[in-house]
């Protein structure tokens, strides 16, 4: 019979914070219209950035390769988390725990050696690509200065 009263005083403590806290976002959205302005200007509809007015456009084309960079930085801080929870976890793992970070090292590792050697992470226009692979370009004759005869 005590563990019966025991269910039911965790649930209803869980359903007051839950009634709570439902009732706090109803409270604040509607204290905030409510309170809040209704002039309507052209000013207001205006996006604001530091007192400094917008020029042009918020839609920018972004390359590819920033998404590419993003993804990648998604992954490595994913990566991250599981590197600290071993490092918390080190004592109790042990070296069998070592070698299995020390393999999830090394294959995070062969990865982003691939995308290096791809060219995934080359931000370097296509262009300047070809030019730097192309090696110096003489276009006239070469003139020796007098230091070097």
């Amino acid at each position: 019979m005590l563990i019966k009263n025991e269910m039911t005083a965790h649930y209803w403590a869980f359903g007051v914070f839950l009634f709570g806290a439902l009732g706090l976002c109803v409270f604040m959205l509607i204290s905030g219209y409510l309170l809040g302005g209704r002039a309507q200007t052209r000013s207001k509809n205006l996006p604001f950035e530091s007192g400094i007015n917008s020029v042009g456009t918020a839609k920018l084309r972004l390359s590819a390769k920033f998404y590419l960079v993003a993804m990648f930085f998604v992954i490595f801080d994913a990566e991250s988390l599981f590197l600290y929870a071993w490092a918390t976890a080190i004592r109790e793992t042990g070296w069998v725990g070592f070698i299995e970070a020390a393999i999830f090292i090394l294959i995070l590792l062969v990865g982003l050696l691939y995308l290096v050697r791809i060219g995934a992470l080359d931000w370097t226009p296509e262009q300047s690509r070809r030019l730097r692979r192309a090696g110096p370009l003489v276009t006239g004759p070469v003139i020796q200065s007098n230091s070097e005869a």
